[in-house]
């Protein structure tokens, strides 16, 4: 099988290469569009969300999780929504360990906003997740609540210590909002970097009708760090999570801090990954409206030739960056889907 020529091998053991020589490894898929927060810069505060019929059972999201690790996917991250709001969601991170044991991923991880984590970190250790994202834009428990809506910041610090107490690296991220967390941002810094976590700063994302003005919420982290590097001193760092993220070393705090940056500059010309939705539909880019149907596909075979062929022929139109923009003229959403349905 090995030494068969490429336009001979089965779709389904086929690696994912773009039209622009960019190989996917990378999956970011989210397993529901729920949350139990309601972040003003991501959903509107009265969501509609899906009907739990339209979502893809564990066990279909398991198999197709499982054929994109077969297709050269190493990296496999879980999203949301809130992942760990979703029932029995723990099953499904434990089914996909054994492909950590076998070596065929070299990484399960998650992103959340660690209301949850409490109960869950310990578990999520023991099947083999040794990094986690949290969702954290303050410190400051009434302006936590005000972004959030309604949430206890004190939960999440809980979850936060609970997954650090399980032996779990925990990176943190802020999106960087106007006029509400960008004067916090050295403290936030200075509180991870404490405590031996990284700390990741967004841009806003036009993504999904929220309300609100995107202007309004938006700054440019190019800002932010030149008045960061006034403060302390920022060296530029090669290394990559396999992400979008620039890092630096901050030397007044031995931390790392990142920046990511689909306003001000684009990480698209390294791009190696794709998302899938809760209901089985694959975006190739974040900010473009592209959908392919896998649904259709995983429910019509028992194997997983169909599938594959379907992954083929998306990552053949994958585009070559994203849409988003963000001014005056253009004060509405990029893409009309929201981050949480998407698979932040």
């Amino acid at each position: 099988m090995t030494d068969a020529p490429f336009d001979t091998l089965s779709h389904a053991s086929r690696a994912m290469t773009d039209p622009y020589g960019r190989t996917i490894s990378y999956l970011r898929v989210s397993v529901t569009d729920r949350c139990d927060l309601r972040c003003f810069y991501c959903m509107a505060e009265d969501m509609t969300f899906l009907p739990k019929a339209d979502l893809l059972t564990l066990e279909e999201l398991d198999r197709l999780c499982s054929a994109f690790i077969a297709k050269g996917v190493k990296k496999l991250r879980l999203t949301g929504g809130e992942p760990l709001v979703r029932r029995n969601v723990m099953s499904l991170v434990r089914s996909l360990s054994r492909h950590l044991k076998s070596g065929a991923l070299n990484e399960l991880t998650m992103t959340s906003n660690a209301t949850q984590l409490a109960r869950h970190a310990a578990e999520l250790a023991d099947c083999g997740i040794r990094r986690i994202n949290v969702s954290l834009d303050t410190l400051d428990p009434v302006k936590f609540r005000a972004i959030t809506r309604w949430g206890e910041l004190d939960k999440v610090l809980a979850g936060i210590e609970a997954a650090r107490a399980a032996g779990l690296a925990v990176k943190i991220n802020a999106v960087a909002l106007k006029n509400l967390n960008e004067d916090e941002i050295p403290s936030l810094m200075e509180w991870a970097h404490g405590k031996g976590m990284a700390l990741t700063l967004i841009e806003v994302m036009p993504m999904g009708e929220i309300g609100e003005g995107r202007i309004d919420q938006y700054v440019p982290l190019s800002v932010l760090r030149a008045r960061l590097a006034k403060r302390y001193t920022l060296t530029d760092l090669a290394e990559s999570s396999g992400g979008p993220a620039r890092y630096v070393h901050v030397s007044e705090t031995g931390g790392k801090l990142g920046f990511i940056t689909p306003m001000t500059h684009n990480f698209c010309e390294a791009c190696n990954r794709v998302r899938i939705t809760c209901t089985g539909t694959l975006h190739t880019c974040l900010g473009h409206e592209d959908a392919a149907d896998l649904r259709k596909p995983l429910r019509l075979s028992a194997d997983d030739e169909l599938l594959a062929t379907a992954i083929d022929r998306a990552i053949g139109l994958k585009p070559k960056g994203h849409d988003f923009i963000i001014d005056r003229r253009h004060n509405r959403p990029s893409v009309s889907r929201h981050m949480s349905v998407t698979g932040g």
